[in-house]
């Protein structure tokens, strides 16, 4: 399965990116995983529809989206999977949030948290928590 991050802004801390790439190359082991950084322009939404993989589900990161433990965030991951899902598209929206269109368009629209993070953190939360996921579905020790 592949895994496609999609998301407005460039993350340049040094830390940030370190720890990123560090997920990232870890749940490369599960699959293969894509990270594409857009501009934040007036044509944000275009930008977001020509990055998203043909038939992809798609999960819209929102403030106000369902909110899930890990184990259930796993279950969803591991349902993915099960049911032969191609790739999952994961969209994190600048200091603006997510095109309305496209975050209703999605299968899911997901909350880390009801706070509000700055985009390079969303990013980085979402992806130890992918890698998370995939460490409870295979029962591997990072997940205790």
């Amino acid at each position: 399965m592949q895994i496609h991050i999609i998301a407005v802004g460039k993350v340049k801390e040094r830390g940030i990116r370190a720890a990123l790439d560090d997920y990232l190359k870890r749940i490369g082991r599960y699959g293969r995983v894509f990270e594409t950084e857009l501009k934040d322009s007036a044509d944000v939404e275009a930008r977001f529809r020509k990055a998203l993989p043909e038939r992809s589900r798609i999960v819209a990161m929102e403030v106000e989206g369902k909110a899930m433990s890990s184990h259930r965030f796993a279950d969803f991951v591991g349902g993915c999977e099960n049911q032969g899902v191609q790739s999952v598209a994961f969209l994190i929206g600048g200091s603006y949030g997510l095109p309305a269109s496209l975050s209703k368009e999605a299968d899911l629209q997901l909350s880390l948290s009801k706070m509000i993070f700055p985009h390079r953190l969303a990013r980085l939360f979402l992806a130890e928590q992918i890698y998370r996921a995939f460490s409870i579905l295979r029962n591997e020790p990072y997940s205790h």
